[in-house]
């Protein structure tokens, strides 16, 4: 019996050393430099948004937070060097939208649920955006003009199967409108896009604003509504599809940092409580506001619900198009 109960308090004098480690090792977090993994190319909004970020994370964690692009297979390659690094919190990375896609599209079997989600910092709604002297007064003209006339319509903002174009058949199949009805053109960007756009090519984008704002401000273009439950901070006045039209159709390119699954709780809150504090700054809004980038934010639980929506979302629209493995 005595030797019983020494065996039980030696059990419980180990658990509570094993926790009080792991609350020192969490108060230390970090003793040495983070990486930070960008799954897209140097210069781009991810590449911004992620280097903004480390910037102030260095000063929030007291070490460098190193951002290192880890390009290839469409994000596959970048969003898997997060996904297998180490669960200690020195590797984490910026994941975007393109998780809840490529798993849908055979690309890989990476999905949201293989990361430790931490806060979701960024989104760039899509947008419907018709030349100046397009003769529609608001997208329920240009829905109507299409389902009018199917096939008639063109529409382009990226490659097949990419973010803008499941915008736009998410769109239309929440308006009951067969998504054959406005034919896609792939580009190689929204730029490219929107410059087919002023030419006549197509009739219309589903980009973000903030990609099509140099000919929106050149009076070029003219955006007729968002994709998003809340308003445009840099066009205001620019109505949501849901004032617009009624649908509860909701998407946009977003960017949030996660870690691998399985890294300390006391770490990730760690974490956690620095992104918010960066987010809430005047150095993030500033830097946010002054590239048209729309700011969002979740911690982490908000953050896995926002993602499992958008993942159940994308299957169905890449589904209704042909596209899901």
């Amino acid at each position: 019996m005595m030797i019983r109960r020494n065996l039980i308090k030696s059990m419980a004098c180990a658990a509570a050393a094993l926790s009080l480690c792991g609350a020192a090792l969490a108060q230390s977090f970090p003793t040495r430099p983070i990486t930070m993994i960008v799954p897209w190319g140097a210069g781009g909004g991810t590449d911004a948004t992620a280097r903004i970020v480390a910037a102030l994370l260095e000063k929030e964690m007291g070490q460098p937070v190193n951002v290192v692009n880890r390009t290839g297979g469409n994000g596959v390659v970048g969003h898997s060097a997060i996904a297998t690094a180490a669960a200690d919190g020195y590797t984490i990375g910026m994941i975007t939208v393109e998780i809840s896609m490529m798993h849908w599209a055979g690309l890989t079997q990476l999905s949201p649920t293989d990361y430790t989600p931490i806060a979701l910092m960024n989104i760039d709604p899509a947008g419907v955006t018709v030349r100046a002297d397009a003769p529609y007064k608001n997208v329920g003209d240009l829905v109507a003009a299409i389902k009018a006339n199917p096939g008639k319509f063109k529409a382009s903002g990226t490659g097949q199967g990419g973010i803008w174009h499941l915008a736009l058949a998410g769109m239309l199949n929440d308006l009951k409108v067969p998504v054959s009805a406005a034919p896609w053109v792939p580009s190689n960007g929204a730029a490219p896009a929107m410059n087919d756009l002023a030419a006549g090519g197509i009739e219309f984008v589903t980009c973000s604003l903030p990609e099509s704002r140099a000919l929106i401000d050149a009076g070029k273009a003219r955006p007729l509504a968002l994709m998003s439950s809340q308003p445009s901070g840099l066009y205001p006045n620019v109505p949501t599809l849901k004032a617009a039209t009624g649908s509860n159709w909701a998407i946009g390119a977003w960017r949030g940092i996660a870690a691998p699954k399985g890294i300390p709780a006391d770490i990730q809150a760690k974490l956690g409580t620095a992104l918010k504090k960066i987010y809430d700054s005047q150095e993030f809004q500033g830097f946010m506001q002054q590239r048209g980038f729309g700011t969002i934010y979740a911690d982490s639980k908000g953050f896995e619900q926002f993602m499992a929506k958008g993942d159940a979302d994308m299957g169905t629209v890449m589904k209704s198009l042909g596209l899901a493995k």
